[in-house]
């Protein structure tokens, strides 16, 4: 299908009075997904011809992803319109940088500069001083909100269920829940202050100026295609060194050398060497 074709198909699905965010978003849900040739077909001409009929229909096709990460940020108080809107703007910054020729698909990268942008006015608009000037402070903010199970405060044993969850300290969980209540506080400093870090500011979140979305998308995927070939390397493992592998590296609470001597009836020194071997299988597998 043609690039002009697919405009005209996705400007007919929004003609017309939307009314409200409701109809707004039941339009963008019967826009057509893009077929992998068909995004590509597009973005090409973008970066090769400056299309802006192929900008326009990748930005149509793509609203429904940005409709999806918003209702994730619902949890703030903020109108999902508004996050909405800031993360189109996120979508058409990426569809703007996207190049064709890294081959990964324009939702991966986008995702990325989707985020930034709602992150940004997350922040802009709850007004709270240094509410997340740490990694995990920042790991809490955005997620907090949505783990709490009501509004109360959360109890000692959910304070804990929330630290092992977010791989923070249960003393990092209360710190953040009292910020979160602190709505009334300035968070944006004033231009002259005189903060000795120099003051905090929604910028300090959003990716790096030399920051490459489409590095980090195809760091991800590396990363999920590493998990894949590693769990199937395990697979092809003899039983005993499958299960000696899993429980001494990657079960959550590991078993000790003489408990699985004892339980095949080895010398807790052949466990190890088993163990050994099946850990140089995978490595060959995983190089290979």
């Amino acid at each position: 299908m043609s690039a002009s074709s697919l405009v005209c198909r996705n400007d007919a699905l929004l003609a017309g009075p939307l009314g409200s965010f409701e109809a707004y978003a039941e339009r963008v849900s019967r826009i057509p997904v893009l077929t992998r040739d068909e995004e590509a077909e597009l973005a090409r001409r973008l970066h090769d011809q400056n299309d802006l009929t192929a900008a326009r229909t990748l930005v149509l096709s793509h609203l429904r992803f940005v409709l999806h990460i918003a209702r994730s940020y619902s949890g703030y108080g903020l109108p999902l319109a508004d996050l909405v809107q800031e993360g189109n703007v996120g979508l058409m910054k990426a569809v703007k940088r996207f190049n064709p020729d890294m081959n990964v698909r324009l939702v991966s990268f986008a995702v990325h500069w989707i985020r930034a942008e709602i992150h940004d006015y997350v922040l802009r608009n709850w007004r709270l001083v240094k509410i997340a000037t740490t990694k995990a402070q920042r790991k809490l903010f955005f997620n907090l909100r949505r783990m709490k199970k009501n509004l109360t405060w959360l109890t000692q044993e959910e304070t804990r269920a929330v630290a092992a969850d977010l791989g923070v300290t249960p003393a990092e969980v209360t710190e953040m829940e009292q910020r979160l209540a602190a709505r009334d506080m300035s968070f944006d400093p004033a231009p002259e202050s005189d903060d000795e870090d120099g003051g905090y500011g929604p910028s300090m979140y959003l990716p790096a100026p030399d920051a490459d979305p489409a590095e980090q998308a195809e760091s991800s995927e590396w990363d999920a295609d590493v998990h894949q070939r590693l769990m199937q390397a395990v697979e092809k493992l003899d039983p005993r060194s499958r299960d000696i592998l899993r429980r001494r590296w990657m079960a959550e609470e590991k078993a000790t050398l003489h408990e699985l001597a004892d339980e095949y009836g080895v010398s807790a020194e052949r466990v190890r060497q088993i163990e050994s071997a099946a850990m140089k299988r995978v490595k060959t597998a995983l190089a290979a």
